[in-house]
């Protein structure tokens, strides 16, 4: 096992029985009379992921001293976990993506109307967990951070195809489509543990620091993977004309020349087979994937700051741990 996953397995096992646990709700609350949806839930479940997101919601509540005899931060981990799936359907579709954590994707397998209609299932879920949790604050927490996934999915389809989105426009994009998420799971768990609203603020930076890192790493990784280990498509974000930072790191050093390739492929989406190779070339001879790693360690960093005011524990120390895993994954 390659080093930087042992983070994440300290942490799985720390949280074994949270884990399973969460899995039963899961697998509950995706069953339906309607078979198409079992069937497409059970393709995703199938198709793996690490659920970092439930992780860092049940990690936090006990980082905070919850007694996991209660049960909602399991509840709400998969609350969160339903929300996550559910934004991935939906992305899928508009990306028209084929791959999705290494296996054909949904809309793929099922067609772009059954993905969007499970996914609207999926969030429906989750607003009924969120309902039968009870409280305003955990609601507030969730449905704005749905909210806020939106909006960044909507605002990076705004600037897709332009050559002159800013950089600030690009973190407000991340902030939103990946970082909300991470920092509504994190919080969550001081609102279940009844702690301070400062170590809710806390558990905030923490998760929204690292999902920007995380983010950045994934967008640093489309120009540099290997497909096996990305799990997608590499060079998707070329093809659909995304701006990431990698992208505007090799712009703002780009001579004219240069600045015409990246107009003609992203812009005007003129792209032949050999295009994302010069892409490639280019964003490594500027340096723009240093630069992008760089800035992910500095989120890195923030993230880690933000749990300093919590006592020493196993579950602070894996949380810890999980921002060098998302930092150094596949590297």
């Amino acid at each position: 096992m390659p080093k930087n996953e042992d983070a994440l397995t300290a942490l799985m096992t720390l949280l074994r029985d949270d884990i399973e646990a969460c899995n039963r709700v899961i697998m509950a609350r995706m069953d339906s009379p309607v078979a198409l949806i079992p069937q497409l839930a059970a393709h995703l479940i199938a198709a793996g992921g690490k659920r970092l997101r439930p992780l860092l919601a049940m990690a936090a509540a006990r980082l905070c001293g919850y007694d996991p005899a209660g049960g909602r931060h399991v509840v709400l981990a998969a609350c969160v976990e339903f929300i996550h799936t559910a934004t991935l359907l939906h992305d899928d579709v508009v990306d028209e993506s084929a791959l999705r954590r290494g296996q054909a994707s949904a809309n793929a397998l099922f067609g772009n109307q059954a993905s969007v209609l499970v996914g609207d299932f999926l969030f429906a879920r989750a607003f009924q967990l969120m309902i039968a949790d009870g409280s305003l604050p955990v609601m507030a927490i969730l449905s704005g951070a749905t909210a806020t996934i939106a909006e960044g999915e909507v605002l990076q389809l705004m600037t897709q195809n332009d050559i002159a989105t800013t950089e600030a426009q690009y973190l407000e994009v991340i902030h939103g489509k990946t970082a909300a998420l991470f920092a509504a799971a994190a919080r969550l768990g001081a609102v279940v543990a009844n702690r301070p609203a400062a170590e809710e603020e806390a558990l905030d930076a923490f998760g929204r620091n690292l999902g920007v890192a995380f983010q950045l790493v994934d967008d640093a990784l489309d120009y540099s993977a290997d497909q096996a280990v990305l799990g997608k498509t590499v060079g998707d974000d070329f093809r659909e004309g995304k701006i990431s930072l990698p992208v505007l790191v090799a712009i703002a050093r780009a001579d004219e020349a240069e600045l015409a390739f990246w107009r003609r492929t992203l812009e005007e989406g003129e792209q032949t087979a050999d295009d994302f190779a010069e892409a490639q070339r280019l964003i490594t001879c500027h340096g723009a994937l240093a630069e992008t790693f760089s800035r992910a360690r500095d989120y890195g960093a923030a993230a880690l700051a933000a749990l300093e005011p919590f006592a020493d524990s196993a579950e602070k120390r894996a949380m810890a741990a999980v921002v060098d895993y998302c930092i150094e994954r596949a590297r």
